[in-house]
């Protein structure tokens, strides 16, 4: 349990390091390696107890997840703004791109 633990740490460490310019996709993996480990963990938790400096351990890598969190949350919001801007633009687009018929005319009246 000593190096599942000591992989966590590392693999937490790793993302801290680059966390502000790390994109979505590393921190994607992140994720999902970090679920591999923390199912390792709780496998070998089921057959026997973690020593006190092992759950020190654990807490100290669990201390860490609000900055994860919190960059995950900026690019969870960065990209719902892009969504948001990408959609009024396209509905802008759309207003003007109407289907006219091209034999159409247009007349103004004189007021």
């Amino acid at each position: 349990m000593d190096e599942l633990i000591q992989q966590l740490d590392q693999l937490t460490n790793d993302i801290l390091d680059r966390l502000h310019e790390a994109p979505y996709e590393q921190l994607e993996f992140f994720v999902e390696d970090r679920q591999n480990l923390v199912d390792s963990i709780a496998a070998m938790v089921s057959s026997c107890q973690p020593t006190f400096a092992q759950k020190l351990a654990i807490r100290r890598i669990m201390e860490q997840d609000s900055a994860i969190l919190a960059r995950m949350n900026a690019l969870r919001l960065e990209a719902q703004d892009w969504l948001q801007k990408r959609n009024q633009a396209k509905a802008q687009r759309n207003a003007y791109e109407s289907g006219y018929a091209p034999e159409s005319i247009l007349m103004d009246r004189k007021k």
